[in-house]
């Protein structure tokens, strides 16, 4: 929590004033049970109206200075809080941006979606209660026990009794659930994570039928969370019932002591009355203070959630931007006649106990096209993913244009390539804004003509708006061909150095995929294409085609060496013929 805590360094002033400003409330509201005290044993004791209506207007200008300096002080804390938790979201934001895929899937998209949400606010919440009440309630508590000292020494012993009493039950419930809370967010993290897979892959359960069994695992998870939400809560509830009896039997106690008191004559009944004001006041203060530890403990937890991420680094460092031509980088890419050299590569991904891509040795010359083919899991994604360093590679190397990947920096790399994924993704806005991801700068001309090359022109001139037409978030208003042809649109109008089209055309059918590949091939000299496929018609024309089988290379070369050489790609071709 204290690292966190440099997300309110803009916020001093607030920080200050808020908690000043709630125990101004609080020292005008220990006068109170003086003022009435004061009413009693003067005004009603002598029947003096117009002093209990003195009192009376005292008592009314407390309250509104109190209610002044309450709602000041909500604003400063508000102000903080809020603002804290937009510098703490935005700077978690960026350095879960800067993480490598890695570290994205080792800390799981629901984990993430928990800290940004649900987490932050939780700490935005703990930060807005510690300072409008972590000074103001243990002021009224001690101060209403100094004030009780000043009325009677031997009835304030009472209270010198009562206060350490309740601490021990408000901090000793805390102990207990704070580890608690951690649990329970935890338990949060999976029943998030399952809502997320079943909203994800609500056609594939439909499709086959397993909607009972998800409900069941869903009920199962949210069974577990709830019990022990119960369970802490339960333990939480315990607060408000212990401090409330041993608070109203310490009230019992000090009315019978003042009894007493007062009728040998050492205090008088308003005094009495006071020290009940006192005594009902330190009860409010301590019920708001448990309140707040719970809110606290809750707040801590989440906090020390959110700092792990921050303290999870990338395990890849990119190189600072520099000049190219300074240390002769362009002089060294416009010599190299590769685009692409893989050399003796190996994969393994974290916490894996085996190589994923071994031994993937070849060069690809610039503007030339690569088909990239094999079973499921043989590594074709995992080989693509290693051009714009997605993933470092645990042995060998990668060169773009002669130059180790490593050595680019990041957006220079990313600038050389455009990549479409195997899953098509979209954002909520227009079809223009849509295809801008791929160059903020693009023309209508250039846009046109991307979507011309992904052939998706023909459904996008038959739309009311053309490029202006809305996108529904994650493209769920458009079919699935649509979607990839948009993707690949999105990926073209860059005119990338390299085109890595990642399995994007297995939603069309085969003359769509036919002219979609002979417009790719028509794009120029000056891009390189890869092409992973499941389909040998869709790579057949590659200048090579690399066949993969269990992370290695079983065979690399052209459509018509590889059907006399290559026993995997026969076979993969002869299953589809």
């Amino acid at each position: 929590m204290k690292k966190l805590l440099v997300f309110l360094k803009d916020y001093k002033k607030e920080t200050v004033l808020a908690p000043l400003f709630k125990m101004l409330e609080a020292g005008f509201e220990l006068f109170v049970p003086l003022v009435m005290a004061a009413v009693i044993d003067r005004g009603i004791a002598q029947e003096d109206i117009s002093y209990v209506l003195k009192m009376g207007v005292v008592l009314v200008m407390l309250g509104l200075i109190g209610l002044t300096c309450s709602i000041t002080a909500q604003y400063f804390a508000a102000k903080a809080a809020v603002g804290f938790s937009t510098k703490l979201k935005h700077a978690l934001f960026e350095h879960i941006q800067g993480l490598s895929f890695s570290e994205m899937d080792k800390l799981g998209t629901s984990t993430m979606i928990t800290r940004m949400t649900s987490d932050a606010n939780q700490v935005q919440n703990g930060v807005n209660m510690v300072l409008r009440l972590f000074l103001r309630s243990p002021f009224i508590v001690f101060g209403a026990m100094v004030m009780a000292f000043t009325i009677d020494v031997k009835a304030a012993l009472i209270f010198v009794v009562t206060i350490p009493l309740l601490s021990v039950v408000v901090f000793g419930i805390m102990m207990i659930t704070m580890p608690l809370y951690k649990k329970v967010q935890a338990g949060l993290d999976k029943v998030l994570g399952k809502t997320r897979e079943n909203l994800t892959g609500v056609r594939v359960i439909r499709a086959f039928h397993k909607e009972e069994q998800e409900k069941a695992e869903f009920e199962q998870d949210n069974r577990a969370l709830t019990h022990m939400q119960l369970f802490v809560g339960k333990i939480s509830a315990l607060t408000n019932p212990v401090t409330y009896i041993i608070v109203n039997v310490a009230t019992i106690i000090l009315i019978y002591t003042g009894a007493v008191r007062v009728d040998t004559g050492y205090i008088t009944q308003g005094e009495v009355v006071a020290l009940v004001n006192y005594m009902s006041q330190i009860l409010i203060e301590l019920v708001k203070l448990a309140n707040l530890i719970i809110t606290i403990t809750k707040a801590l937890a989440c906090a020390n959630r959110i700092q792990s991420v921050f303290e999870l680094q990338s395990s890849m460092e990119w190189k600072e931007k520099k000049d190219a031509a300074a240390d002769g980088n362009t002089e060294r890419e416009a010599a190299s006649p590769y685009a692409v050299e893989f050399d003796r590569v190996g994969l393994t991904y974290q916490g894996a106990g085996a190589e994923s891509l071994s031994d993937i040795d070849f060069k690809v010359k610039k503007g030339q096209t690569i088909g990239i083919i094999g079973g499921t899991g043989s590594g074709k994604s995992s080989l693509v993913h290693l051009i714009p360093r997605f993933y470092d590679v645990s042995r060998g190397n990668v060169k773009i244009d002669g130059r180790n990947v490593t050595e680019y920096g990041m957006e220079e790399l990313r600038d050389k390539i455009g990549m479409v994924m195997q899953k098509a993704v979209l954002f909520q806005g227009t079809i223009r804004e849509n295809l801008s991801w791929g160059k903020p700068d693009a023309t209508t001309e250039e846009m046109n003509r991307a979507l011309e090359i992904s052939q998706a022109k023909e459904f996008v001139d038959t739309k009311p708006k053309g490029l202006e037409e809305p996108i529904a978030q994650g493209g769920k208003n458009l079919s699935g061909g649509q979607r990839q042809r948009l993707t690949i649109a999105r990926a073209v109008v860059k005119q990338p150095e390299i085109l890595i089209l990642d399995d994007s055309a297995s939603a069309l059918d085969y003359a769509t995929d036919a002219r979609l590949r002979k417009a790719i091939r028509g794009m120029g000299e000056e891009t390189t294409v890869f092409i992973v496929s499941q389909r040998t018609s869709s790579i057949q024309y590659a200048d090579q085609i690399i066949v993969l089988e269990d992370g290695r290379m079983a065979g690399i070369g052209t459509h018509e060496e590889l059907l006399k050489s290559c026993e995997v790609y026969q076979e993969i071709h002869y299953s589809q013929t």
